[in-house]
């Protein structure tokens, strides 16, 4: 029986094998260990400060990720949005024109990358409630969706930074590149 209150489950950090397991589509989204699975995952995102999480990140095999873009300290100019439950998502289409901008993971505390990531994407997937939706998503958004989806095919944003110089420490990015991006000094 799954558990009525939502537990905060524990993130897998880089170097444990779980991030690198191609995860497996969910047959029946209305099982209940997929809903608690659902609860879970989304209690685990809003208490760690994330923008994004997929399943394979607590451990668990499936294709399931949540989008929630949100403000908040690891990203204080992010637009907001409702948080998005996207099971077996499918990425159908994208922009050609790739935009590099910096990334971090839960998955991955402390480092910051800067990640070429489609402007634009036409994704389907099914939501919690069973039914199917196709959407277009776009900058920030569209970069979330990427992701998390990169997750479910074993691969975190480092696999996608050109170079080492493209890598730099959260203390670094919060303190240095994100008050220059603003035009404030540092």
């Amino acid at each position: 029986m799954a558990d009525l209150i939502p537990q905060t489950l524990t993130i897998a950090q880089l170097g444990n094998p779980v991030l690198r397991q191609i995860a497996q589509p969910i047959d029946n989204v209305h099982d209940p260990s997929v809903q608690a699975l659902i609860d879970n995952l989304m209690a685990t995102l809003l208490s760690s400060n994330g923008v994004g999480i997929a399943a394979p990140q607590v451990a668990a095999p499936d294709q399931l990720l949540i989008v929630a873009s949100r403000p908040n300290p690891r990203y204080p100019h992010a637009p907001e949005m409702e948080p998005t439950v996207m099971v077996n998502p499918r990425l159908l289409s994208h922009s050609p024109e790739k935009v590099k901008d910096w990334e971090g993971c839960l998955s991955v505390p402390g480092i910051r990358g800067l990640v070429p990531r489609y402007r634009a994407i036409e994704i389907e997937y099914t939501r919690a409630d069973g039914t199917s939706q196709h959407q277009t998503l776009t900058d920030f958004v569209a970069r979330i969706f990427q992701h998390e989806f990169d997750h479910l095919n074993g691969q975190v944003f480092l696999d996608r930074v050109e170079s080492v110089q493209d890598l730099i420490t959260d203390q670094e990015y919060l303190t240095r590149v994100l008050p220059a991006a603003l035009g404030q000094q540092s």
